[in-house]
């Protein structure tokens, strides 16, 4: 089954040469993330962002959920908007509806320092305007994408052979 996937996400990802280039630099920069906060976060944990938010934080990655209805999600306290996370974020993951998405992004570029990726999830919609105002501020914008996809894609596969390589290397 994995072959089946990974052949999806080659055709899928790499199908245009724009697809390409971005897939090539979403493998350059995903990888030095360390924390992100994923706005829209369910505490359903059948919906989706749930699911992302649970394997990105089992990925290693520092999530902040930001969801004004919850005091906690995946063991790990609740943010009501981004203002209110006490620490900096490399990125914003958003899964809200496609209109919300613009003042999403303003609130994101509010933070002081400001996160280095925002990221909208599959569905969000197409924001050109956007990608182009915060890619002129040094900010990547990266939309109708899954980051949970493109981490197993890119990230994971290199990170546990290179486990896989340093234990037989330290035998």
């Amino acid at each position: 089954m994995k072959n089946t996937f990974n052949s999806w996400y080659d055709q899928k990802m790499y199908a245009t040469p724009e697809l390409a280039d971005e897939t090539d630099r979403v493998e350059g920069f995903l990888g030095g993330l360390k924390t992100i906060a994923i706005v829209g976060i369910s505490k359903n944990e059948q919906k989706d962002s749930h699911f992302v938010g649970r394997y990105l934080k089992n990925a290693g990655y520092r999530i902040f959920p930001v969801n004004p209805t919850a005091t906690e999600i995946l063991d790990q306290p609740c943010y009501p908007d981004l203002a209110s996370i006490p620490e900096p974020v490399d990125a914003v993951d958003i899964f809200r509806r496609p209109e919300d998405i613009p003042a999403t992004v303003r609130e994101a570029m509010a933070l002081d320092p400001r996160p280095k990726v925002i990221w909208c999830q599959l569905g969000t919609g197409d924001h050109p305007e956007l990608k182009a105002e915060l890619e002129a501020a040094g900010v990547i914008f990266i939309q109708n994408r899954c980051m949970k996809v493109d981490h197993q894609f890119l990230i994971r596969p290199k990170t546990e052979s290179e486990s896989k390589k340093e234990s037989s290397e330290n035998q």
